[in-house]
């Protein structure tokens, strides 16, 4: 009879025996450094206490965190005694921490190390904030400066290992919005696949697309970081998280839809940097800036931006007040939400739970404010307490929904403030809409001809102040689009505006509670540009297209 020798079952034997005399002589260490003993072969490691040390820290110091429960953590260590051991007891323990340490085996280490490769690179750091930091997030927001890029890197993602995936597609995702300066992520599901897209300067962008299971895996992590119920499905639900960069902290507005196959998610995406844009940069006309300038010095009266969502009217106010700040003033804003952090400002934000533009404006003005900002005239209270306070010696920022400057008079009446005293209280009536700007790498020059030119001629004809229109109109700029724009021709965005100066003609009219043409009718020889009219001029100047100015407005 012939006996084989099998190796590999004599070698897995022998590592078995020397695993077993590890554990042996570390339980043996563990009564010598009087140092609990933890055996990790059959306890589940907490991925959220793991990634409080760092993978190099863990494997040079031999230290894995492997439980977590409120601010408790439990270590496991090799060396217990090590000083480099309690460099790290301590730093968590100033962190907020309370380590518990055990002492445990080489291989219990590597069991807990062999996650470092699953983990996200966001957590949930606390509840409503997604953390995104280390080398590889960073190397994915300097890499991600394409649209084809961010759509590559997703895609390779999504073909992972899906017990892990799911966190780091959402972290792409948002990465990848980041570094394009997108300013809404959109996720709409169909009936075989959901669809991404971004919204770059304004405009909708594809960029991937997701099956059902993954989607729904991304929907449950959404609904998790932003304060959601999971177990909602049939009714929309609103949440937010933030996201904490080395460059500041980020704010994602989340809004949920119930819909035909699945739910839609949008996040908004409120980055300080888009916001933080002095009043000289928006594209205000020289003219109309030199008179804004004007009266935003004043003490008194109020200035309303008109316009719809995303129309950049925020901006524009964050732009006033940073203009007006100074530290001999008061200044009181109630928004929602709190954008952009004004050192120097009293900033409040309104909620769902009670407390509303109306109740912000009444302790507002309680608390001797010199300049207020109401983030939105929305009712008739509020629309009152801000008119009284431009007549009370307040400097008065808002906005309202109109289309057009000359309707924020009419728009004034409906919520019910007394035809009267609008004139006393109101200086400035703004509107404005975003265009995208022509890229300058690629724009391209076309001489005008035919029904284009006469349009544009048209136009250029009924701008009172002549020394505003170009004197070349031969020639506009068109789209064309090269990499550095993502083919799409365009690249960052600037305001186009109009303004209605409170005026005796003006004042006659409004107390009439006359109409938009009426009003539009007196404001005729203040020789401010119409938004229609601010959009041609820069058309010629080849800042935007013809095609991007109808896409916003009306041109007929």
């Amino acid at each position: 009879m012939t006996i084989q020798f099998d190796e590999d079952k004599q070698k897995r034997k022998m590592g078995d025996l020397l695993k077993k005399e590890e554990e042996d002589l570390v339980q043996v260490l563990s009564g010598k450094y009087n140092v609990e003993y933890i055996n990790l072969a059959t306890i589940p490691v907490n991925t959220d206490a793991l990634r409080l040390i760092d993978e190099q820290t863990g494997r040079s110091v031999l230290i894995a965190a492997y439980a977590l429960i409120d601010k408790r953590v439990k270590l496991a260590a090799r060396n217990p005694t090590d000083p480099k051991v309690a460099a790290v007891v301590e730093k968590l323990k100033t962190d907020g921490y309370d380590p518990q340490i055990y002492i445990a085996s080489m291989q219990s280490l590597e069991k807990a190390w062999k996650y470092y490769k699953d983990l996200s690179y966001a957590h949930e750091s606390r509840a409503g904030s997604l953390e995104i930091s280390g080398d590889q997030i960073t190397a994915i927001i300097d890499q991600a400066k394409s649209l084809p890029t961010v759509i590559s890197i997703l895609e390779n993602t999504v073909t992972e290992k899906k017990s892990y995936r799911v966190s780091r597609i959402l972290e792409i995702v948002v990465a990848g919005a980041l570094a394009l300066n997108a300013s809404d992520i959109h996720l709409e599901p169909e009936e075989a696949y959901v669809r991404l897209r971004y919204r770059l300067d304004g405009v909708l962008q594809d960029v991937t697309r997701f099956d059902n299971e993954t989607y729904a895996l991304l929907l449950s992590r959404m609904k998790l970081i932003s304060g959601m119920k999971l177990n909602v499905k049939k009714e929309s639900q609103d949440g937010r998280f933030s996201i904490r960069l080395a460059v500041g902290e980020i704010e994602v507005r989340v809004s949920i839809l119930p819909g035909a196959y699945n739910e839609s998610m949008v996040m908004r995406l409120l980055n300080p940097k888009s916001i933080n844009v002095p009043l000289e940069e928006l594209g205000i006309q020289p003219k109309l800036l030199k008179i804004l300038l004007e009266e935003i010095k004043r003490p008194d009266g109020m200035t309303l931006t008109t316009g719809p969502t995303g129309s950049g009217k925020t901006t524009t106010l964050y732009a006033f007040l940073k203009k007006v700040h100074s530290s001999d003033v008061k200044i009181i804003t109630i928004e929602d939400p709190i954008e952009y952090h004004l050192p120097g400002i009293v900033q409040t934000q309104v909620n769902d739970k009670g407390y509303t533009f109306l109740e912000g404006l009444r302790a507002a003005v309680r608390q001797d404010p010199d300049i207020i900002m109401v983030g939105e005239i929305r009712d008739n209270e509020t629309a009152d307490i801000a008119i009284n306070s431009a007549l009370t010696g307040h400097l008065v920022f808002s906005t309202i929904h109109t289309n057009d400057a000359a309707g924020t008079f009419p728009r004034l009446i409906e919520l019910g403030v007394n035809p009267r005293i609008i004139p006393s209280a109101l200086r400035v009536a703004m509107a404005q809409r975003l265009v995208r700007k022509l890229c300058k790498d690629c724009k391209k020059e076309v001489i005008l001809e035919g029904e284009i030119k006469k349009q544009i001629e048209d136009i250029a004809a009924s701008i009172e102040d002549r020394s505003l229109v170009p004197e070349d109109r031969s020639k506009m700029w068109v789209a064309v689009g090269c990499d550095k724009c993502n083919k799409t021709g365009y690249k960052g965005r600037l305001g186009i505006y109009e303004a209605i100066l409170m005026t005796r003609e003006i004042e006659m009219v409004v107390q009439k509670n006359s109409s938009d043409r009426e009003i539009w009718d007196a404001a005729k020889g203040q020789g401010i540009p119409t938004m229609k009219q601010d959009g041609i001029i820069k058309i010629l100047m080849g800042i935007t297209s013809l095609e991007e100015l109808a896409r916003v407005i009306s041109l007929t």
